[in-house]
């Protein structure tokens, strides 16, 4: 399983990139695992800011509807809109192509509350 060092992770298995002020936003391999098959991805296309810890859509799967959480509070900049007519690029490339909203972060020091590779991988019992 693949845990990408220069990414931060929530408990709710979220993952964020963070490139200057941008942050990109997917769920971990981990995740996809867990949920199967991906069928749709529901985030509302008028999404114009994320919260930390509140939700912005949810992932629907073969087995279940998840929610997804923000990792930090910032302003929507873009939704990946391959997820509509691909979803499963979710369970493909989690961490590239199956990645699912960019936002310009506002508030950096949520990112302290997140977690790294390695306490990631402690949390999922790696």
């Amino acid at each position: 399983m693949n845990f990408p060092s220069n990414l931060k992770y929530t408990k709710d298995h979220e993952w964020i990139s963070v490139d200057g002020n941008i942050g990109t936003i997917g769920i971990t391999e981990y995740a996809q695992g867990e949920l199967g098959d991906v069928v749709f991805v529901d985030i509302d296309p008028n999404l114009k800011e994320v919260k930390y810890s509140e939700s912005f859509g949810t992932i629907e799967a073969v087995k279940t509807v998840s929610e997804l959480f923000g990792p930090c509070s910032g302003k929507v900049i873009e939704i990946n809109k391959d997820l509509g007519d691909n979803p499963e690029l979710v369970n493909s490339d989690p961490y590239g192509k199956g990645w699912m909203i960019k936002i310009n972060i506002s508030n950096k020091s949520e990112l302290d509350n997140l977690l790294d590779s390695e306490a990631y991988k402690k949390l999922i019992g790696q």
